[in-house]
């Protein structure tokens, strides 16, 4: 049974959900009495279907995105929506019209995004597992500000049914929980995964030293890699900024495509950050988006060949810990996690360690594409070494 008013009193000093549907009820079948929370960019029957902009507020959905239908299924019980980036396109969680979400390791911390709602429900036991959704690495980030685990499938493996898309190429449905074992049932859920693939090696990136890292999250990785023992070195054709400005500018376009009547018929309805972004992709040059697809597609193609050499690929996940909502976002907060979403490739974002005053930091293993049952093999694993994740509520005092 669900106690509603101690739900919404917890919920409270995080603003992780914006709607709870007090009408939820369990069903029968492999998630049956599992609660969810779902971002609110994939619809939900009798739901406000916002994407977190102002223009959707009363919007209301009229079915189940195809994701959640097959969670209520298997019996999942579908709590409410999450708060989230305003139209997905950014990595703070500080939605101009819904408010804030706060990091449960820190109150008045980012906890990430563009699905820090979902990673804040999480790790706050909120409800046992969300959907988020990844672009450039809103699941994943949020999953290693947050401390929990996140997963973007391959392209294509979920359903983009009833998602709010900012780019259909990058856009992909993914489940965060505090444990492996709970995410990889959601995921089974949600996807059709093949048959393992093991995975007995991994590639590293040489360039890495391009991004400049916290050392709790460089503390991190080097554990990581230890832990997973032979590894082998490639490069990336390009920077990895370039790599990432290219990923945003193509995010851009098509999110200023898709609201281009939103903009004409209620421009009150997204915020002045907002209608900046979407400027970005717009104005570029027709040389310059030629060069930005070409990026995209070198890196996709020698990331997927990396992934396919060697199993898995070992990255941080973000190269900071969650800041203060005071501070400007990093413009790296993207650089590794937006490689698996231009190649379309599985990722999985573990807990790696922590700051020394208690914030998470997470590392990302990349597979190759169609192999999460594999990854989720490999994560087990690795997490197993790593054993960082650690319950949030000893540092809600913090603020």
């Amino acid at each position: 049974m669900i106690h509603w008013d101690d739900l919404k009193a917890a919920n409270e000093p995080l603003n992780a959900f914006t709607d709870f549907d007090t009408t939820a009820q369990s069903g029968k079948g492999p998630l049956e009495g599992v609660t969810i929370g779902v971002k609110a960019n994939i619809a939900v029957a009798g739901l406000p279907w916002t994407s977190g902009i102002e223009a959707f507020r009363d919007r209301i959905a009229e079915r189940d995105a195809e994701s959640v239908k097959r969670l209520r299924d298997a019996g999942a019980v579908i709590i409410g929506s999450l708060n989230m980036e305003e139209a997905a396109l950014g990595a703070k969680t500080d939605n101009p019209f819904y408010g804030q979400t706060h990091n449960p390791h820190r109150i008045g911390y980012t906890p990430g995004g563009s699905s820090g709602g979902s990673g804040a429900a999480v790790a706050a036991g909120l409800c046992d597992a969300a959907l988020g959704t990844d672009t450039m690495g809103s699941v994943r980030i949020p999953a290693a500000y947050c401390g929990v685990y996140g997963l973007k499938p391959t392209r294509g493996a979920v359903s983009q049914d009833g998602l709010e898309l900012v780019d259909a190429w990058l856009d992909s449905i993914g489940p965060l929980a505090r444990s492996l074992e709970l995410m990889e049932s959601v995921t089974r859920v949600i996807a059709n995964l093949a048959p393992a693939q093991v995975i007995d090696n991994i590639g590293l990136l040489e360039n890495l030293g391009e991004v400049e890292c916290e050392q709790p999250v460089l503390d991190g990785y080097e554990k990581a890699k230890k832990a997973m023992g032979a590894a082998e070195q490639f490069a990336l054709p390009y920077p990895l900024t370039r790599i990432r400005f290219a990923g945003f500018i193509m995010s851009s376009l098509g999110l200023a495509n898709s609201l281009k009547q939103v903009i004409a018929d209620n421009p009150d309805g997204l915020s002045d950050h907002l209608k900046k972004l979407l400027t970005y992709g717009p104005k570029r040059s027709a040389d310059d988006l030629a060069e930005d697809r070409k990026i995209l597609k070198e890196t996709g193609e020698a990331m997927s060949a990396a992934a396919d050499k060697y199993g898995a690929i070992l990255l941080p996940t973000a190269p900071q810990a969650a800041f203060s909502h005071a501070d400007n976002a990093p413009a790296n907060q993207a650089d590794f996690t937006c490689l698996a979403s231009i190649a379309g490739l599985p990722a999985i974002s573990i807990p790696a360690g922590w700051t020394d005053d208690g914030l998470p930091v997470g590392v990302q293993i990349i597979g190759a594409a169609g192999n999460e049952a594999g990854l989720f093999e490999l994560a087990r694993k690795l997490d197993s070494q790593l054993d960082a994740y650690r319950d949030p509520e000893t540092f809600l005092k913090h603020s």
